[in-house]
């Protein structure tokens, strides 16, 4: 390995942009870890409780991300320590965006995250600003050429991303409920659980399904795996709980979907947070989807699982386990050298991978075109980690090494 991962993980960040609100305790941070190829990307969350390191340890995430899904720019994020509950938000919102404006302009491409809708939130307050898109940063940054060219790449962008999805293959509502931002992550998660069964030859019909939180990510990964056969015997997110051990239905999927409000399940029948978030370490499922929040999975969790039978994780949230290390800790590497577990920057790759399909400039602006290049790009990632590693443990590790000796090499300006 050329970059050595500790070296990796503790080099200083290259920018470090501070901001404490003047009318609520809200304090941000956008973190790039590097300029590479004149841009850096990555998304914006919120949460209260979050601090500095938690945004410099996604930031150096992205980095590897971007090694997988393209383009081949630095990784950065941005996060916002405020509850998100708070009526304030979207004060809090647009401030933190008008300050950040120089970034967005130049160099820095962002996008939705954590408790922060892209589509709602993020566009139209950026679009307010003036940017054309919350991606203008890395157009400019790293595409760059005359002005034409800059806003055929920024049309594409504006159109892909709030797209409504009409395909039946890929969207549970037909009308146009949902946009490819909204789907397209979790399709992602979804994608990468069925090509490790297509890659070790195992059937995935009727395998039982655990998600960990039930937002755009999770929900829609849910529905994925449901509709190909899949079992999905229990969800636990913010608002409670559903658990049924003969599966839900795609069609109850997407009834749990439309009827959320922001990201928590409404349901006559769910039980409460407090239950629910213990069962589902307990609920004998064969694959586990974490698609909460960062840091969420601890070892006797993760034990309680692999007691159950767990097999498989794909991890639709950024570095999922509760270690302080940035990538992979004591728990990451005990779940990783047990079972088969999927990179959060293999499995989650879909909206940095959209982006950069769309800013490529080539391909068709239709669902299946955006899509199946999610699908293509996240077969390409699994097959390098398999063919190098066959066995059904040290994926992560695999991937690492995989993505870090790829960052080392030199890439076109």
């Amino acid at each position: 390995m050329q970059i050595d991962l500790k070296a990796f993980e503790n080099a200083a960040p290259e920018i470090v942009f501070h901001w404490r609100d003047r009318e609520t305790d809200a304090e941000g941070w956008t973190v790039i870890n590097s300029i590479r190829n004149g841009s850096a990307g990555g998304g914006t969350r919120m949460r209260k409780g979050l601090n500095m390191n938690e945004v410099l340890s996604l930031a150096k995430t992205m980095e590897i991300k971007f090694t997988v899904c393209g383009p081949p720019i630095g990784g950065a994020k941005s996060g916002i320590n405020f509850d998100p509950n708070d009526p304030r938000k979207a004060g809090v919102l647009k401030r933190w965006f008008k300050a950040v404006y120089p970034l967005l302009k130049t160099y820095y491409g962002t996008g939705g995250d954590l408790n922060v809708d892209e589509i709602k939130e993020v566009l139209p307050i950026t679009a307010e600003l003036g940017l054309l898109h919350c991606q203008e940063g890395t157009v400019n940054g790293y595409y760059g050429g005359d002005e034409a060219s800059r806003k055929i790449r920024l049309k594409r962008l504006q159109d892909g991303v709030s797209k409504k999805v009409t395909d039946p293959r890929y969207t549970p509502e037909i009308d146009g409920t949902y946009t490819v931002a909204d789907l397209i992550t979790g399709w992602g998660v979804a994608e990468a659980a069925l090509t490790y069964f297509a890659l070790t030859g195992k059937d995935p019909n009727g395998k039982t399904v655990a998600v960990q939180g039930f937002g755009n990510v999770g929900g829609a990964a849910a529905w994925y795996l449901a509709k190909a056969g899949m079992k999905v015997t229990g969800i636990s997110d913010a608002g409670g709980g559903i658990f049924n051990a003969d599966g839900l239905s795609p069609e109850r999927l997407a009834t749990l979907m439309l009827k959320r409000e922001g990201n928590k399940m409404v349901a006559a029948d769910k039980i409460s947070f407090e239950i629910a978030s213990e069962k589902i370490f307990d609920c004998g499922a064969a694959v586990f989807l974490p698609c909460a929040r960062s840091r969420a999975i601890s070892k006797n969790q993760f034990e309680r699982m692999v007691n159950g039978g767990l097999e498989l994780i794909s991890s639709g949230a950024n570095v999922p386990f509760d270690d302080p290390e940035i990538f992979l800790g004591p728990t990451g590497l005990h779940a990783d050298n047990i079972v088969t577990s999927i990179p959060d920057f293999v499995a989650n790759c879909g909206m940095a991978r959209t982006f950069a399909y769309l800013m490529s400039g080539a391909g068709p602006l239709t669902d299946e075109g955006i899509f199946e290049d999610v699908r293509n790009m996240i077969h390409i990632g699994m097959n390098d980690i398999y063919s190098r590693n066959p066995d059904k443990t040290g994926w992560w590790q695999t991937g690492l090494q995989i993505a870090l000796e790829k960052l080392s090499e030199k890439q076109p300006a």
